[in-house]
């Protein structure tokens, strides 16, 4: 109740928590999904926009980082992979080391003992 002359304050609004809890479930989920063809990097890049946008905006600064520092730490990871592969893969397409197909694919099995040759197109494999 309300007495003539007195105006009630209204609570404010709660801050929104949206901007840094996908910041961190992104960041989160960014890390293990490296695994799926670098999915983790593209999650990884949208956390940390997230995150660094609800500092920007001050809602839940310690959420907000967080989110920040998992999508940082999916972002390195993934990084780091990637040019390991990068690089191992460019060994094995030397041609003055590895000069035919065959050897090149031994190299690929070396290298990387998670592909599975399916051979090459044309060859009845």
């Amino acid at each position: 109740m309300t007495l003539p002359g007195y105006r009630t304050h209204e609570a404010a609004p709660p801050r929104g928590r949206g901007l840094a809890v996908a910041s961190l479930a992104l960041g989160l989920a960014g890390i293990p999904a490296l695994a799926i063809c670098g999915l983790g990097l593209l999650l990884g890049i949208a956390g940390l926009i997230l995150g660094v946008t609800a500092l920007i905006k001050g809602t839940e600064r310690d959420l907000a980082i967080a989110g920040v520092v998992a999508s940082a730490v999916a972002l390195v990871l993934g990084t780091t992979v990637l040019v390991w592969l990068v690089s191992q893969a460019a060994k094995c397409g030397n041609s003055t080391d590895y000069p035919d197909a065959r050897s090149r694919d031994r190299c690929i099995e070396r290298e990387f003992p998670f592909v599975r040759s399916s051979g090459h197109p044309g060859s009845g494999m």
